[in-house]
């Protein structure tokens, strides 16, 4: 398309390109945005250098005249989105990419794998805060999907509510606060279950968390309070009936006195899990696999449209696709959101006028001017953001049965 466009010339025109999703998949109520810093920190560095130049001309991918305009290819356009954290339903503009088409054209993958992954995590993580109410959630799904997926998939479950994780270099890179614990390996090494848990007490503190389900429940939890006593910080749980099991040792550590010791739980949770431990004895949650899979929707179905370009005369044409099925609208979009008198989300408004509504906040905030960043912001704003954008959505935005968008898309 870049090849072709430079020989046609068209590649110079002024174009708007905008990512949203024509539906919320798996039936969910809302989703949520995730992956912007990352958009914006891979942009800051997307460049076509020699390596990259030496395979495209040796393959024979583009012609000499295309190499060159990659080897100085450098985003000078503007970028407005949601801000990260906040909520979005089908429709929602939530990234808007101006500038020349041979420059934005060229940032649809980038710009579209971040997304569609880390909205997808954060997405199924905020359901999983949900179903979760007070207590915390920790990431800890690293071993189920690619080694850099994990770290972004670290970063969109903090901006939803998660309050750690497991994965080191997620808090290395994004600051995201890290946690985990002994894993079962730990106690088949040791010639007993007491050596194992002496060990650990012995180099963390009587306050770290000690796994007890290796051999049998009640007796690691003795072992686990005769010696740390009634410090022990918490005992984990990761198979069987964690309901029953979560009942049986918080009678077991009230009768031993450990009144304050935690009980986390693991063993493949999703949000329908947690929700059903909703009134079991449980202190927090540990999740990994149904996380870093969006739990079912791995995807946050987001495309990347042209909806508008220059003409001859420099002014902007609205331009859509008609095809049966994938329609879209034309027309560079503002969104913002209504709220009733109570003060909660109503509606999602989208408008090609430009025209602010009367008591609609808006939606759209700065990203890039003229391929400078503007719009960076540290992580905790997006996860107190979040926040706030969820306690002022309906009620029925928070089941986690099927349904349709908590609130209506309208255009006007």
């Amino acid at each position: 398309m870049l090849q072709a466009a430079l020989q046609s010339g068209a590649a110079r025109r002024r174009a708007v390109f905008e990512v949203f999703a024509r539906h919320l998949p798996g039936g969910r109520r809302y989703g949520v945005v995730a992956g912007t810093g990352r958009v914006l920190d891979e942009l800051e560095h997307f460049r076509f250098g020699d390596e990259e130049l030496t395979y495209l001309r040796e393959h024979q991918v583009v012609d000499e005249s295309t190499l060159t305009f990659l080897a100085d290819y450098r985003f000078s356009g503007n970028i407005c989105g949601y801000a990260e954290g906040d909520v979005y339903f089908p429709a929602s503009p939530i990234m808007v990419v101006e500038g020349t088409f041979a420059e934005a054209v060229l940032l649809e993958t980038l710009i579209l794998s971040i997304l569609n992954h880390d909205c997808a995590i954060a997405s199924a993580a905020s359901r999983m805060r949900n179903a979760a109410g007070g207590r915390p959630l920790i990431e800890m799904g690293s071993r189920r999907t690619h080694e850099r997926s994990a770290v972004a998939a670290a970063r969109a479950a903090y901006i939803a509510g998660f309050a750690s994780t497991s994965n080191l270099m997620a808090g290395h890179t994004y600051g995201v606060p890290t946690a985990g614990t002994a894993a079962h390996a730990f106690t088949l090494l040791h010639d007993s279950e007491r050596a194992a848990f002496e060990a650990q007490i012995a180099s963390l503190g009587p306050e770290t968390t000690l796994l007890v389900d290796t051999y049998d429940v009640p007796e690691a939890v003795r072992t686990a309070v005769e010696l740390a006593g009634d410090k022990l910080g918490a005992v984990r749980i990761d198979s069987g009936d964690l309901a029953a099991a979560a009942q049986e040792v918080r009678e077991q550590l009230d009768a031993l006195a450990a009144f304050d010791t935690r009980i986390l739980v693991t063993s493949d949770l999703d949000e329908y899990a947690i929700a059903a431990l909703a009134a079991a004895p449980v202190d927090g949650y540990g999740v990994g696999t149904s996380l870093v899979t969006g739990s079912g929707v791995p995807t946050a179905a987001l495309v990347y449209k042209l909806v508008a370009r220059e003409t001859a005369s420099g002014d902007l044409e609205p331009v859509a696709k008609r095809s049966v099925g994938k329609p879209s609208r034309g027309g560079r979009k503002h969104a913002y959101r209504v709220f009733d008198e109570r003060g909660h989300a109503e509606t999602e408004l989208i408008t090609t006028s430009g025209t602010a509504p009367e008591g609609g906040t808006p939606l759209l905030r700065e990203l890039v001017r003229d391929g400078e960043v503007v719009g960076r912001e540290p992580l905790t704003e997006a996860r107190d953001r979040h926040a706030r954008a969820v306690s002022l959505l309906p009620q029925e935005a928070l089941h986690l049965g099927r349904g349709y968008a908590a609130i209506p898309t309208e255009f006007a």
